[in-house]
């Protein structure tokens, strides 16, 4: 996939969450939302040509893009995304996590797109 394939898949893993978290379903609503930040970490890193093989990878990929654009909230909006992947797993976010998590994850793809685009 290039780049802008990922930024596409990204936004539109952004309206599928919103559809499975209407329909009731938080667990693929959360899955949704990660995959749509890990997405649009990797449009940047593949735009830098930088390796994306490991988590490891795209979680110091963030890092060091929140500093790059002295953008801390970036890794801590990440973060919010790691927690929607546990939570597909686990099941342990409640409605009101699992809103304040979304609200994060939005933050976080819609600034990756601005800073990166």
């Amino acid at each position: 996939m290039l780049a802008t394939d990922h930024i596409e898949t990204a936004q539109q893993f952004l309206r599928d969450a919103d559809r499975e978290y209407e329909a009731g379903d938080i667990l693929q609503a959360s899955e949704k939302l990660w995959g749509a930040a890990s997405h649009v970490v990797i449009a940047e890193m593949k735009r830098r040509e930088m390796p994306v093989r490991t988590h490891r990878q795209t979680v110091e990929a963030v890092n060091a893009l929140a500093d790059e654009f002295e953008s801390p909230s970036l890794a801590d909006w990440f973060i919010a995304a790691q927690g929607l992947h546990r939570n597909f797993y686990n099941g342990d976010l409640d409605d009101a996590d699992f809103l304040n998590h979304r609200r994060r994850v939005i933050w976080f793809v819609e600034r990756m797109i601005e800073l990166t685009g």
